[in-house]
């Protein structure tokens, strides 16, 4: 996305002389998507930023995945991941639920500060379920709260801090980039009027963060053939890669909240793409917010049955009353998944409970892939083993 920010001190003219104030040189690195055919920004370091004196393994989590095979709906229980959490950080202890070759869903309850990590697979797209925390990374500091995406580009350099409440994390790990979607933006990249949010409500880094120190040990997700082609490596670092006194570009981590989101409501119904808040590859992301529903006289407010033919859904209910799934047993902390090849809707004493609506008070984020997910331990561990028999009351002896 072209939007331009400069944080700190950087040379008048790109890829010149920058100097330290004791005559030495800054050390310039380009941060840049799809091989200098996209969107970049230059950081300025103090040290080296490729001077690395160690390099061992990362042994990462389970990120073994079953086939939802045979192909059945599901019930996913989050809260039920974690109840010990006093030792728990919001990198390492992620605990895989859902996943496919281009993304993969995870969730944390973390109270520790993670280590230094970077995830140089893909974007993350991390959404704050509860609590807070400070994110830490090589532009600078960002503070995520309730309700917050943050949004880290592939390969940068952070840390998580949680608050005094700890932090609830979903995390939507891609392997691409993650980005609002391009009908939102005009060819040059601004968002335009159409769009159910816009600049003003990106909330990135404002000041650089530059912390000495020798040594420092970064987590590194990388590319390899371990469990969905993913590996890990704990790299050493000479100096402490939060040394950029200056950075100016158009990629940079930033938060944005689900309730600066402008719902898009109509007359009748509306499909789940007027919900949609960032995409990547072969997937989106979308949130049902809080908002005026259907006002034709003979509306309903639900949605209709549909079936997904191209992708699976996947919906995280974190706040409000979800009408749709009433009589399911959906609550706070739900996963819903509706796979490709099943027709899915709402329950059906929902429908006519939501005749003559005038709001619904829910928060839900989805995300739609575009191939089959798989269930990871996490995923697997809280299926509650009865929602796909509960439109019919019942399941064959």
């Amino acid at each position: 996305m072209a939007f331009y920010r400069q944080v700190g001190e950087v040379p008048p003219k790109r890829h010149t002389q920058f100097r330290k104030p004791d005559g030495g040189l800054y050390y310039e690195e380009l941060m840049g998507e799809e091989g200098f055919s996209s969107d970049s920004s230059l950081l300025y370091h103090a040290g080296v930023p490729s001077a690395i004196v160690d390099s061992q393994v990362w042994d990462l989590p389970d990120l073994a995945t079953v086939a939802n095979h045979p192909l059945t709906p599901r019930h996913l229980k989050l809260h039920d991941l974690f109840t010990e959490t006093s030792k728990s950080n919001a990198v390492e202890d992620r605990r895989l639920v859902l996943g496919n070759g281009d993304v993969r869903i995870s969730y944390v309850v973390a109270e520790q500060p993670s280590p230094y990590y970077r995830n140089a697979i893909g974007d993350e797209c991390v959404y704050v379920e509860k609590g807070s925390a400070t994110v830490e990374t090589v532009f600078g500091v960002l503070n995520a709260v309730q309700g917050d995406y943050v949004i880290i580009p592939r390969a940068t350099t952070h840390r998580w801090l949680p608050g005094p409440e700890g932090v609830h994390a979903y995390a939507i790990e891609a392997n691409s980039h993650i980005a609002p979607p391009k009908r939102y933006l005009s060819r040059y990249g601004q968002f335009l009027e159409h769009s159910p949010y816009c600049e003003r409500d990106l909330h990135p880094t404002i000041e650089p963060l530059v912390v000495e120190g020798t040594d420092v040990e970064v987590l590194v997700k990388h590319r390899g053939n371990g469990a969905g082609g993913i590996v890990g490596s704990r790299m050493t670092y000479a100096t402490h890669p939060f040394d950029v006194v200056g950075w100016d570009g158009c990629l940079y981590p930033y938060t944005f909240n689900v309730s600066d989101f402008e719902p898009i409501t109509g007359r009748v119904h509306q499909p789940p793409p007027v919900h949609q808040v960032f995409e990547g590859y072969n997937f989106v992301v979308c949130n049902f917010v809080p908002r005026k529903v259907d006002y034709h006289p003979l509306s309903v407010p639900v949605p209709y049955y549909h079936s997904n033919v191209d992708s699976d859904e996947v919906m995280f209910y974190c706040g409000g009353d979800y009408e749709a799934r009433k009589g399911s047993g959906i609550g706070l902390g739900s996963i819903s998944l509706h796979p490709g090849g099943y027709a899915h809707g709402p329950q059906p004493s929902a429908i006519e409970a939501s005749l003559g609506a005038e709001r619904f008070e829910e928060l839900a984020v989805m995300v739609d892939t575009f191939r089959p997910l798989e269930l990871g331990e996490g995923g697997q561990a809280v299926d509650d083993g009865v929602y796909a028999w509960t439109w019919a009351g019942r399941r064959k002896n």
